[in-house]
């Protein structure tokens, strides 16, 4: 088999089976590509697809997010997960209009020097907005990559640069060709070729998997520790928000006392909002979201 072999055989049976997402359909700006590669890291599409909407609805180009508060984006991320994503799309939406005149780049070096805008984000955007050949390896495409030509298991939780060598070995060389062979690489470790329970029969290159050929079975136990919630600073963090987020202006520090007992865990928490950039102190006793209204004094954080 011929590495445009493989490309060709996945991309046939994405163009037929891909899911129907809102990000994937003819017209889709860079700009909104670009919010959903931001929102989809770590969170489900299921989740992912209302807030999607509802973003671009309010901002449809990175100008008008731009011009908005990093607390409005803050609020308007709602409950995604990892909100700094949210203040890093605003600066990134403000580096795009004054670096590139409200459009996003089109060049992968340009892409990258945007900020919160890493390797995978910006290999994506170039592919799936401009139709460029660059590899496009995320978690699901490693998988694939892994068992289908390496013939082993699991590729391990983290991406490393032999990664993106072996996967872009099997792009086709056309741009628009390997722009879609990597979307449906994606797919396919996604839907089928799932890290733990693999539908290789329904698998289009399930025939030259060097993996099902050898006979092995699927790890037991998980790539990574799943990461604990309850009870974390993370849980902490969130109720922090919450409440700050269905506020306008500043919440007294008694206020957000009461969403957790610990006071340690709970002063540590709102410092790190603080670090983030989610959260400003206002005076000597209050903190609103960041950007929630003028500039005043502020106040010292216990840690």
């Amino acid at each position: 088999m011929t590495q445009p072999d493989f490309a060709t055989l996945v991309s046939r049976w994405f163009q037929q089976h891909a899911r129907a997402l809102p990000w994937r359909e003819p017209g889709v700006t860079p700009w909104a590509i670009l919010v959903s590669e931001v929102m989809l890291q770590q969170t489900p599409v299921v989740r992912v697809v209302p807030a999607w909407q509802a973003w671009l609805a309010r901002w449809p180009e990175p100008a008008a997010l731009a011009a908005d508060t990093p607390a409005e984006a803050i609020r308007m991320w709602g409950r995604l997960g990892y909100p700094r994503r949210a203040v890093r799309l605003r600066e990134c939406a403000v580096a795009i209009v004054d670096r590139h005149g409200g459009q996003v780049p089109d060049r992968l070096e340009h892409l990258l020097a945007l900020p919160g805008v890493g390797t995978y984000t910006a290999r994506a955007v170039a592919a799936f907005a401009y139709g460029q050949r660059h590899p496009v390896v995320d978690t699901n495409v490693r998988r694939v990559v892994c068992r289908a030509v390496a013939g082993d298991p699991d590729a391990g939780p983290v991406t490393r640069p032999a990664d993106l060598v072996a996967t872009e070995e099997l792009l086709p060389v056309e741009p628009a060709a390997a722009a879609l062979a990597s979307a449906a690489f994606m797919e396919l470790g996604a839907v089928i070729c799932t890290a733990r329970s693999p539908r290789c029969t329904a698998c289009p290159v399930e025939s030259v998997c060097a993996w099902r050929a050898s006979g092995q079975e699927p790890p037991t136990g998980p790539t990574r520790r799943p990461q604990r919630y309850a009870g974390t600073d993370r849980q902490v963090r969130g109720l922090l928000l919450g409440v700050l987020r269905e506020t306008s202006g500043p919440v007294p520090h008694q206020r957000l006392d009461q969403v957790w007992t610990d006071d340690v865990q709970r002063a540590r928490a709102l410092a790190g909002l603080v670090q983030d950039g989610l959260v400003e102190p206002v005076g000597t006793d209050s903190f609103r979201l960041a950007g929630d209204g003028p500039s005043l004094p502020t106040a010292d954080i216990a840690t």
